[in-house]
This record gives structure tokens, sequence and C-alpha cells, in this order.
């Protein structure tokens, strides 16, 4: 193997998570992105847990993920515990208006076969209905975008439902489709 490759090769296993007070488990509050119609996108904190929830049973409720079908609490309890956990790859970023929360954005970091860079997948995209049209899914796009790139990501990329038309007129403008189906497989 090629000394160039092998140095690469050890570049991105230094730079992978986990990364406990750096650059993934903090976000420099200067860099958060500033918007000029009284939002902003930063990282989520502790504290944010009662605004965050109903973000998040929301967004489930959006896909079928409510009454009967909710998930179960300890899903949500571990999800939220794992934003919180320097050693995890998984992250959320908050859109903030004044001091009430307008949209998250959930995503992580994971290595793949076909770059030595990782990848970043935005799994969960979410804004409150009055929050929609102002920039704020944009915004939370982006903001995810700068920290892949930071952390030295080959690609961000996330999946959405065919019928949700609103959000891919935005996602059509931002990202291609590669024209990849999607298939899944429960195992018991």
């Amino acid at each position: 193997m090629a000394l160039s490759v092998l140095v690469e090769m050890a570049l991105v296993r230094a730079r992978w998570p986990p990364d406990p007070g750096g650059m993934m488990s903090r976000y420099d509050e200067t860099t958060a992105l500033q918007a000029s119609n009284g939002w902003r996108v930063r990282p989520i904190e502790r504290a944010d847990f009662d605004q965050w929830l109903p973000l998040w049973d929301g967004y489930n409720a959006f896909y079928g993920r409510s009454g009967a079908t909710a998930l179960p609490t300890d899903v949500t309890r571990m999800t939220w515990a794992r934003f919180l956990d320097a050693y995890e790859p998984v992250h959320a970023l908050v859109a903030e208006s004044g001091r009430e929360l307008i949209g998250l954005a959930h995503y992580l970091f994971h290595r793949n076969t076909i770059s030595l860079m990782p990848d970043c997948y935005l799994q969960d995209l979410f804004t409150i209905a009055p929050a929609r049209g102002r920039g704020v899914g944009l915004g939370l796009i982006t903001a995810v975008n700068e920290r892949a790139r930071t952390l030295g990501a080959a690609r961000v990329y996330w999946h959405t439902q065919a019928t949700n038309e609103t959000a891919r007129r935005l996602y059509d403008k931002v990202a291609e489709l590669p024209g990849f189906v999607l298939y899944r497989q429960p195992l018991p």
C-alpha cells in the first residue's frame, strides 16, 4: 500500500470520533449560524430537552410514528442521551427564535466502503409549521454541511418520503437526487 494512502488513513483515524471536549461535542457560539430573520442554528444543550421533545414528537408524527405506533420512550431517551455523549457519532442542532426552538437536525458520521473519508447522514430534519418558508430548513442543512466539511466528511446525504413534496422542493435546490431506491428489512 502506498505511503500516502497509509498517511491519509492515519489522518482519518486521528480525526474520527470520539472527540470529547473538541469540535464535535462543542460548537463555538461565535460560529453559530445567524439568520437575518430572527433565528439562529446552534448545537443542542442539555437544557433543551423540554422544547426538543415536542419537535421530536412532531417529526415522528409526520412519519406515522405516533399513538399506537409511537417510538418507545426508551428510544427517545437513548436518542437524547446520545446527543450529549461526546463518544457518540450522533449529533443534534436546533434552530432557535428568541428562546423558542423551532427546528431540529440530527446527523451522524459513519465510515463507508467507497471513500477514505467519513460520510455524514442527516437522519432527521424538522421545523414547526409557523417556521416553514423562512429558510430554517436550509439553515439547518447548511449548518450540518459546515460541521461535516470541517470534520472532513466526503458528503452529506439524507432520505425523505417521495410524497414529502414541501421538503423535496428545498432538497431539489440544494442537493442531487441520485436515483437510488431505499429497501429495508426488519430483523426479528
